[in-house]
């Protein structure tokens, strides 16, 4: 029901328009009525009437005053000026109000009603408009996410002013503004970190998606496979720590009793401008970095990092040396699941871990390059890629004994080594992932049809957790996942356009619309025209 509240100062005007019209019987709610706009307003601020009918000429606050307020706070209200003068001046400063219609007394409860039907006309038409630009938006979510991960990098490449990310935030509807920035990496996974679909682990991250939507300090950006970045943003050091605090309690409010699933957090350092966001997240990666060697299910601050410091060369000492950390498994763990961005940060911890920092020693660093190349090269094969193709550099045992020499040098060498192996691994996903795209794309012409179709169905289809799946579709396809989609839908939809009789509403359901009214809308604004528009290319071509 439209809510209507009057505001008229003569009395018996007021009554009659009150009590004479059936505002029940023709669909609308007579929320409450006024003697003047300065005893109105407390009541429109309460009752939030969909329309205001006030008179212009009132004691105390005028029409024109309490409409100007009403425009202020309740945009969306509609209002219908009555006044008994017809001078320009009025009806001018009136539309510059925006209002609705302005009526001239005296007026018929007839004609006064034939103009509140026509305003709730409106009225509907905007509700309906919004709830399927909500719809759209809802569905287009994925695209969304997207365009957010985009300013996420932008800004961590820094390859715009801070004006433009303000602007660019504010289109996405992000406010970017805040004294304290502080950058969170975040994972969930499995034991492993597969990317393999889990019922479990979607429903977890919605929760953590709508927490972090919740969450007014809190912005989250997508990253796919690599989990989320979020950044934090707060007016004192306090409030960081406070809700860093917080959000790590959520997460595991939301992981009790759940074996299934681990996390792991990198924070880092906190900064004062949006300009140094980059730096806050060179830092978070680095933290992230230390999931390989630590202790999952924790945040771990870039401060609890411990800064490596090469000292001078010595001798070497087989004390020094933590054989339990020559570690294949974490080595092929990282090879695995890692990415490029990481190798620095994961080699150097690797070492360090190890107590090369107090030695020196030839012949133990060529140890290492030859047991880093053997790991390389049997993850390699397990993938079905032959270790041939990485560089003659990397595989020439000469180069071995130049890289040994220091450990600066076999530190670039591994790092070379595993950026290679990374690269081939990535290519060989690639490949194996076209059958997997493709048969997603299979998916979708079997299943368009189906209004609740989606794109965690079709991750689950092809048993790829649905982040990863959106990454990987969008990668091989150029498009998104619910782009191609909605493609696919309204691609069959202009073929039942132009060769059937079927009615729009009708097509529109055949192709996976069960709301015609949506329909309508996506295709007008995917298409540029309304569907029965469309059609009528069809009689035109023929005439």
């Amino acid at each position: 029901m439209i809510k209507v509240f009057l505001v008229e100062d003569e009395v018996i005007m007021r009554n009659g328009i009150k009590r004479n019209i059936p505002w029940e019987k023709e669909g609308f709610t007579f929320v409450g009525d006024a003697s003047d706009g300065e005893l109105a307003w407390p009541l429109i601020k309460k009752t939030q009437p969909d329309i205001l009918i006030t008179d212009i000429r009132m004691p105390f606050m005028n029409g024109l005053e309490l409409s100007e307020l009403v425009r202020k706070e309740m945009p969306d209200t509609k209002i219908i000026i009555l006044s008994g003068y017809s001078e320009f001046d009025y009806a001018k400063q009136a539309i510059t109000l925006g209002v609705t219609d302005y009526l001239l007394k005296p007026i018929t409860s007839e004609k006064l009603m034939e103009v509140v039907k026509r305003v709730a006309d409106i009225i509907r038409e905007e509700r309906a408009q919004r709830d399927l630009l909500a719809q759209y938006q809802k569905e287009m979510q994925e695209n969304i996410s997207l365009e957010k991960k985009q300013l996420f990098d932008r800004i961590v490449l820094q390859d715009c002013s801070t004006r433009e990310f303000l602007e660019q935030g504010r289109a996405l509807g992000i406010d970017l503004t805040a004294a304290f920035y502080t950058v969170l990496l975040f994972k969930l996974m499995t034991p492993d970190e597969s990317q393999a679909y889990s019922k479990e682990l979607v429903r977890v991250a919605e929760r953590i998606n709508e927490s972090a939507e919740s969450w007014d300090n809190l912005l989250s950006f997508d990253r796919g496979p690599e989990g989320w970045a979020f950044l934090l943003k707060a007016e004192t050091m306090e409030q960081v720590e406070a809700d860093l605090k917080q959000l790590e309690e959520r997460v595991q409010a939301m992981l009790k009793n759940n074996t299934e699933l681990r996390y792991f957090g990198g924070v880092g350092n906190t900064v004062q401008r949006l300009s140094d966001i980059r730096s806050s997240y060179q830092s978070a990666s680095k933290a992230f970095a230390s999931r390989f060697f630590a202790e999952k299910s924790q945040f771990v601050k870039a401060c609890q990092i411990e800064k490596r410091e090469y000292r001078e060369e010595r001798d070497m000492s087989l004390i020094a040396v933590d054989s339990s950390k020559i570690n294949r498994e974490l080595v092929e763990n990282f090879l695995r699941v890692g990415v490029a961005e990481e190798i620095d940060d994961f080699v150097e911890e690797y070492f360090d871990n190890i107590g090369l920092e107090n030695y020196r020693s030839l012949m133990f660093c060529h140890y290492l390059i030859v047991d880093m190349n053997f790991c390389a090269c049997q993850f390699l094969e397990k993938l079905g890629v032959d270790p041939s193709e990485l560089s003659s550099e990397c595989r020439d045992v000469d180069q071995f004994s130049y890289y040994a020499t220091s450990e600066t040098g076999m530190t670039e060498y591994v790092k070379k080594l595993f950026r290679e192996t990374i690269r081939l691994r990535d290519g060989s996903a690639r490949n194996k992932y076209q059958s997997v795209i493709e048969k997603a794309k299979s998916c979708v012409l079997e299943n368009f049809q189906n209004n609740e179709f989606s794109m965690n169905q079709a991750a689950a289809m092809v048993n790829i957790s649905p982040s990863y799946f959106s990454t990987l579709f969008r990668q091989e396809t150029g498009t998104t996942f619910i782009e191609y989609l909605t493609d696919v839908r309204l691609g069959k939809a202009k073929e039942l356009l132009m060769c059937t009789d079927m009615r729009s509403s009708e097509i529109g359901y055949q192709v996976g619309y069960k709301d015609s009214h949506y329909f309508s809308y996506i295709f007008k604004k995917i298409c540029g025209c309304t569907p029965k528009e469309y059609r009528s290319r069809k009689s035109e071509g023929q005439s």
